[in-house]
């Protein structure tokens, strides 16, 4: 696995530098020029600076897969996903890489899913399957917005998913009356999938962004989905 920066236009100033806490005994590291090599069992992180990059590359070199994501956002651990990043600032805003298990999965091209409009029928079920809510008076909308596929530099076929899913509740579900049982719109967010196959896997890069907040964040959020790479690993 692998971080490297690279230089990018953007609207966001980069983080401010944090020194490092102190590395536990199992890790392993060295520096070399503006290098720094960390090994984590079979994993491997290099992160190189470039001043004035808005975007990382992340690079995994272990499970077979490359994305930029804004500099900016921090990574977030024990979130579930093989990878998990959060804007600092809107922290409704994330991206995230699921990996399908390499023991149940035998994919050979994401065209085992079916034509793009079918993978985008099976994105949103599994989004609405993850939030369904044993709340009272909980009502969720959703729709398609687009279904695409595309072959990108690396000559693999890629499909891309974007869906809109809106929430709504009632403060007040127990009331008697039903003009108390009034359901207000909890949120309303962008839900983009990029979907690729490789190793037999199927890999999905996922971004999630408020509608509110998405025209504003669209070019740097479509960056990263354009980057999104599999790769053969050994």
């Amino acid at each position: 696995m692998a971080i490297v920066a690279v230089t990018a236009g953007g609207r966001r100033p980069p983080c401010r530098r944090v020194p490092p806490a102190a590395s536990p005994p199992a890790r392993l590291s060295c520096r070399c020029a503006t290098h720094t090599v960390f090994l984590f069992g079979p994993k491997q992180i290099t992160l190189a600076e470039t001043t004035g990059g808005t975007f990382r590359e992340y690079i995994d070199t272990f499970d077979g897969y490359s994305f930029l994501y804004p500099k900016s956002w921090i990574q977030v651990r024990g979130a579930g996903a093989d990878i998990f990043f959060r804007d600092p600032f809107f922290l409704d805003e994330n991206m995230s890489v699921e990996i399908s298990s390499p023991s149940s999965s035998k994919y050979m091209t994401v065209e085992d899913l079916g034509p793009p409009e079918k993978a985008a029928e099976r994105v949103l079920q599994q989004y609405l399957t993850e939030f369904m809510s044993t709340r009272l008076g909980v009502r969720r909308t959703s729709n398609i917005l687009s279904a695409s596929s595309k072959v990108a530099d690396d000559g693999k076929l890629y499909y891309e998913v974007e869906v809109n899913i809106k929430s709504f509740a009632s403060n007040n579900e127990l009331a008697v009356m039903p003009q108390d049982r009034v359901q207000r719109l909890e949120w309303d967010r962008r839900y983009l999938s990029v979907l690729g196959v490789e190793n037999k896997r199927l890999y999905e890069l996922r971004l999630q962004s408020p509608e509110k907040v998405f025209k504003e964040e669209e070019g740097d959020l479509r960056r990263v989905m354009d980057s999104f790479r599999v790769n053969k690993t050994a």
